[in-house]
């Protein structure tokens, strides 16, 4: 069987490092905007960018900023989805 390579794994990491930065600052942005009664990033638009791998971002944006923590699909979905991007992750780099 031939030898698979580290590389999806790796570009599946780099994938989830980008998107978690990103939300972590879309989540500290719709806070602020929040705090002044301004336009605010959809639910919708939070969903679709952790589910593209940004979860860990998310829920870290969340812990820190103490933001959209009412929801129970938020305080929990979140980092369910952000340990099974992980585990995803984990199980792709071990397989290589």
């Amino acid at each position: 069987m031939p030898q698979l390579s580290a590389a999806p794994a790796c570009y599946l990491l780099v994938l989830m490092a980008v998107m978690s930065i990103f939300l972590f600052a879309m989540m500290g942005f719709d806070k602020h905007k929040a705090r002044r009664g301004r336009w605010r990033i959809s639910e919708k638009t939070l969903f679709v960018f952790a589910l593209l791998g940004g979860a860990v971002g998310r829920t870290a944006g969340m812990l820190l900023f103490r933001h959209k923590t009412r929801h129970w699909y938020f305080r929990l979905g979140f980092p369910l989805l952000a340990a099974a991007q992980a585990a995803l992750c984990a199980y792709l780099y071990l397989k290589s």
